[in-house]
């Protein structure tokens, strides 16, 4: 049987989106420039903000350390070295990284320090100060999760149980500030939301794949219901960042004789990506949801460019993972304490065998933060978050 990435979930990594054409006057050259432009330096570069909190829902593209507190010998965790190598203090946090993760810099560039913390992590005194008084808000994303509560059954927080953790943040909001400022307080606040990936490659390594029709229908029927349940909780601003392209995962690229992006799993992805944009359109023009605005970030699209050009990012290697083992140093479950460590993390877009480094991490936030508009639609991250609505 073939084993395929769950690049953002932490089952096994990458990163993708809906295929997008760009524009034929404006150079891939010119578009990679203008996010390493954007990143220059160590951060994403911050502004100010009408955002009062964050709320992070999906899988291991997001996860800060919610999965350390999973019973099990089988959950997919990223607590030992050399995860968290270049995170301050050098040490691994349960983040899918060498240091920062995708979530860190879109908390960076609306000010905040970084990712508000795992909902799983929080004590009685943390959970005063941070839920109930909505400051920063709460990271509920968890490595391997999928949008159905099948894809890694037991091993990992599954979407409708992360929106669920969120209801269980709300309820003691509203208690604290009561129903009318809690309400106030989420609707200003960006709900970040990236997972499908697990789902899909959970799906691509089953020997019957004659329904695909039914897998998009499942996880489009089950993505709306968490969307439509977050909403009915005072969630307005959806920031959401669709499937990558996984078959360009090093993890995929080794099972291929000439190291190869699997093209039968892009196609997945980017089928997924491809009703979730019809989603997104749907609801954001529906009567049923006032006031509701998104955000869609094209991770497939950005990959696909990155790849293409990686120079142009800065990028040195984007098909082999920077810390493994085997062929393309990404034929071992993860980055382990006796695993090859490349010595310049920056030049890679890949830590480990799907998971993007810190340097990807910063390329894939600011994209989407405040980057070429081909990456985002209907506006991007920095529009949504600043916008009155």
């Amino acid at each position: 049987m073939r084993r395929s990435p769950m690049i953002t979930g932490g089952g096994a990594g990458g990163v993708a989106v809906v295929v997008v054409t760009l524009v034929a006057t404006i150079s891939m050259e010119l578009i990679i420039s203008f996010i390493v432009g954007a990143v220059a330096g160590n951060d994403v570069v911050a502004g100010p903000t009408t955002v009062p909190a964050l709320y992070v829902f999906g899988d291991s593209l997001l996860d800060v350390g919610n999965n350390n507190y999973l019973p099990g010998a089988d959950v997919p965790r990223a607590n030992a070295p050399y995860y968290g190598v270049d995170f301050p203090g050098g040490r691994p946090t349960g983040r899918f990284s060498n240091g920062y993760n995708v979530a860190d810099f879109v908390a960076k560039a609306m000010g905040l320090e970084r990712s508000p913390p795992a909902f799983l992590s929080l004590t009685r005194r943390s959970s005063s100060r941070l839920v109930d008084k909505g400051i920063g808000g709460v990271n509920y994303a968890s490595g391997g999760a999928g949008i159905l509560d099948a894809t890694l059954a037991g091993k990992t927080i599954p979407l409708p149980k992360q929106v669920r953790n969120f209801g269980a943040t709300r309820a003691q909001m509203v208690a604290t500030l009561g129903a009318a400022a809690a309400k106030d307080l989420l609707s200003k606040s960006l709900f970040l939301i990236a997972v499908g990936t697990n789902d899909v490659a959970a799906f691509s390594i089953t020997t019957q794949q004659s329904d695909v029709a039914a897998l998009y229908s499942s996880l489009i029927s089950n993505y709306s219901a968490a969307i439509t349940e977050l909403y009915a909780m005072g969630a307005r601003k959806l920031g959401v960042i669709n499937v990558g392209q996984l078959g360009c995962a090093p993890l995929e690229r080794a099972q291929s004789p000439t190291g190869a992006c699997a093209e039968g799993i892009d196609a997945l992805a980017a089928g997924f990506d491809a009703d979730l944009r019809s989603l997104l359109e749907r609801l954001g023009g529906s009567s049923d949801f006032p006031g509701l605005a998104y955000s869609l970030g094209d991770l497939y699209g950005l990959m696909r460019a990155i790849i293409a050009d990686p120079a142009a990012a800065g990028l040195a290697n984007v098909d082999r993972a920077c810390c493994g083992g085997g062929r393309l140093a990404a034929q071992i479950s993860a980055c382990q304490p006796n695993s090859t460590l490349c010595a310049d993390r920056g030049r890679y877009l890949f830590w480990d065998y799907g998971h993007p480094t810190q340097r990807g991490a910063q390329l894939v936030a600011s994209a989407f933060y405040d980057g070429p508009a081909q990456f985002t639609a209907p506006v991007s991250l920095k529009h949504l978050v600043r916008s009155g609505r």
